[in-house]
């Protein structure tokens, strides 16, 4: 394995030179073309910095920890891309964890932030994770920013504009003339839940249609069995000509549903989903959607725990662009 050594030989340089270049220190007082020489002769023996070392010399690990909810979940793919870019052009690797694995191993908390194995972490707990659960991270003085929700505490956040989400794909159902439309959306202590269904109120209220009644409405959860539970309620309970669903996953759930209650879509009735996720594509029939931009989002959140581990102010982002698109497929059409 080549060493520093090697590189300064190759490189006609010294050691100090070659490893201030490389760890891109800002003390390293040299030329652009000895930069450029130091980083052909490292590429052209294949040197990989000694990790351990650096973080025993700079107090940092250079990992961030990223704390999802679903690590199969189609939606996190593009956040996770987001993430990664983000941290590579900043020095930084990435450490995958679910929220219920780490929320419920104490010990798995308590080794992050004592061990030191992490210089911060980016966390979206999923709706039956209470915040109480993932405090001692921040409170033991790990740089925490959350995603798509905004807690209370000392701890950053980034979210995405989900009212104006929901809002576009509300006034899509208006333009095809539905004035029946029901509302699938999360749990009522979901931060996300909130501003989506603020969204869709506020879009019905715009288009001049009455608040819809309160069995036209439904906050059972995100997953694809809540979205068919929720879908069976509003059936049970009214005869909505069509849906806004605030999650991709739970709008294949009242798909399925759909499907196993012999009700046509888009036929009898039209379904629209905040979030493009490549199942939409594949569904039958395919789900309209708002594609909204989690790989930016995924950015600005690598970008703000970088930002907090060198000594930033706790900052709450919004993600605005790019704008939420709609995205047509099968799943809507006009009312008849």
């Amino acid at each position: 394995m080549a060493t520093l050594t090697d590189v300064a030989a190759r490189a006609g340089v010294s050691v100090s030179a070659v490893s201030r270049v490389l760890s891109d220190s800002p003390t390293a007082r040299v030329s652009e073309a000895t930069r450029q020489r130091i980083r052909d002769a490292a590429a052209e023996l294949g040197y990989r910095p000694n990790f351990a070392a650096r973080a025993l010399k700079s107090s940092r690990t250079h990992v961030i920890a990223v704390v999802v909810p679903d690590l199969t979940n189609a939606i996190f793919a593009e956040l996770m891309r987001g993430v990664e870019d983000e941290g590579h052009e900043r020095g930084y690797l990435v450490l995958l964890a679910r929220d219920e694995a780490l929320a419920g191993q104490p010990e798995a908390l308590s080794r992050l932030i004592g061990e030191g194995r992490v210089d911060g972490a980016l966390i979206q707990l999923s709706e039956s994770i209470p915040l109480d659960r993932v405090r001692p991270l921040w409170e033991g003085g790990l740089p925490v920013v959350f995603v798509n929700s905004v807690p209370e505490e000392q701890a950053g956040s980034v979210v995405l504009e989900d009212a104006a989400g929901i809002a576009l794909a509300t006034e899509h159902l208006v333009s095809l003339g539905h004035r029946s439309i029901g509302y699938i959306g999360g749990v009522s202590s979901s931060d996300s839940a909130r501003r989506r269904r603020a969204g869709f109120l506020a879009a019905m209220d715009a288009a001049g249609l009455d608040t819809p009644a309160a069995e036209s409405m439904t906050d059972l959860g995100y997953s694809p069995a809540q979205g068919g539970e929720a879908l069976g309620h509003l059936l049970d309970s009214g005869s909505p000509t069509a849906l806004v669903v605030a999650n991709v996953n739970a709008a294949l759930g009242a798909l399925r549903e759909a499907r196993r209650r012999g009700i046509r879509v888009p036929d009898d009735l039209s379904i629209v989903a905040l979030h493009d996720a490549w199942p939409a594509e594949y569904a039958g029939p395919s789900l309209t959607t708002v594609r909204m931009p989690l790989y930016e989002l995924g950015r600005a959140g690598m970008r703000a725990v970088c930002d907090r581990i060198d000594g930033g102010p706790v900052l709450d982002v919004i993600v605005r662009d790019p704008a939420p698109v709609l995205i047509l497929r099968e799943s809507t059409a006009a009312l008849r």
